[in-house]
């Protein structure tokens, strides 16, 4: 059963309440588990893993799941899914549950070639039957909420995003999130926060809002366009992880949140890269954080040549002893 709205404030799929409701948005290698519970700690309804490919999930050997590590029990996050075949989507949904994940998110709206090649992702829109065999499969797996993310269409041509999701509503699906851009677009252009609304008007459960929200101005034009139930944040919480809060606090109330300057943010991003070298092992963990510290420099006006020099730094203390000079002229927002 899922639970109406009240004052657009909180969402409960089964026993899983999600409030306020705003999201963080699957970001293939960015929302990692470090990430995630850097956003989580300034507060968010729920965030949502990384994409994992279902097949490849059941069929891993002894220890890449764990080194995957999708956080599986932590509080408010969905674990998102993808693939073609029922059986292994059916599969990875059941482990995922065992594992002690409270949702499990479908994913039907990666653009990426090699994912829409494969036949997944966007790809699922074009074949929307084959689409409802996926989720049917899901949905019957498991006993936890199933949401499922999506876009508009394939192209301007076939914007189908309302009956799919009509069609995920009655199979089961508890929440639908729609990225206002169709797969031919890719991110280019302007996320058409508007004809999301057909998607609101076609189905009774949660619809979020997707695509080009950075903050609450953008959140709160979202919502009054499409008549959405949330909003879901992705690349505008890139090197500010505390956006969803803000978002947050600006639209449903709440305490208002203090953007980190000065030794507070030096503090945040330092922790943020030690827990990326520990995650990752050092090596790893040095390049994987190479985007992160770019972004974090880039929102803090850093010096060109000392964010250049400290995204090249071989040795991890080199870059924690630069880091309080690069963050230096960030002002409070």
């Amino acid at each position: 059963m899922t639970v109406p709205l009240a004052n657009n404030e909180s969402i409960t799929l089964n026993d899983v309440a999600l409030q306020p409701p705003v999201a963080l948005a699957p970001l293939a290698g960015i929302t990692d588990l470090p990430f995630r519970q850097l956003v989580a700690s300034f507060g968010a309804g729920w965030v949502v893993s990384e994409m994992v490919a279902s097949q490849e999930m059941v069929q891993a050997k002894p220890g890449v799941r764990e080194r995957a590590e999708l956080g599986y029990d932590q509080e408010g996050t969905a674990v998102q899914i993808a693939g073609r075949d029922a059986y292994w989507m059916a599969e990875a949904a059941r482990m995922i549950e065992a594992n002690g994940a409270a949702m499990i998110d479908i994913n039907m709206g990666c653009p990426a070639k090699k994912v829409t090649n494969g036949y997944s992702g966007s790809a699922l829109l074009r074949t929307p039957d084959h689409a409802l065999s996926l989720i049917e499969a899901v949905v019957n797996a498991v006993n936890v909420p199933v949401t499922l993310k999506t876009r508009l269409g394939w192209d301007d041509d076939s914007l189908n995003a309302a009956d799919v999701a009509k069609r995920a509503e009655d199979a089961g699906i508890k929440l639908v999130t729609i990225h206002g851009r169709t797969r031919c677009q890719f991110y280019k252009g302007a996320a058409d926060w508007s004809a999301i609304g057909a998607i609101k008007d076609a189905v009774t459960i949660p619809v979020i809002a997707n695509g080009d929200i950075i903050d609450a101005a953008t959140a709160r034009q979202a919502l009054d366009l499409s008549g959405a139930d949330g909003v879901m944040i992705g690349r505008g919480a890139q090197g500010r992880p505390w956006v969803l809060a803000q978002v947050a606090a600006a639209l449903h109330g709440g305490p208002d949140v203090e953007v980190p300057v000065g030794d507070d943010l030096v503090n945040l991003v330092s922790a943020h890269y030690e827990a990326m070298l520990s995650f990752y092992g050092t090596e790893l963990g040095r390049k994987v954080s190479r985007k992160h510290l770019g972004w974090y420099m880039d929102d803090a006006h850093a010096d060109p040549v000392l964010r250049k020099a400290i995204l090249t730094h071989a040795d991890p203390r080199d870059v924690l002893r630069d880091l309080p000079e690069a963050l230096s002229q960030k002002v409070p927002a």
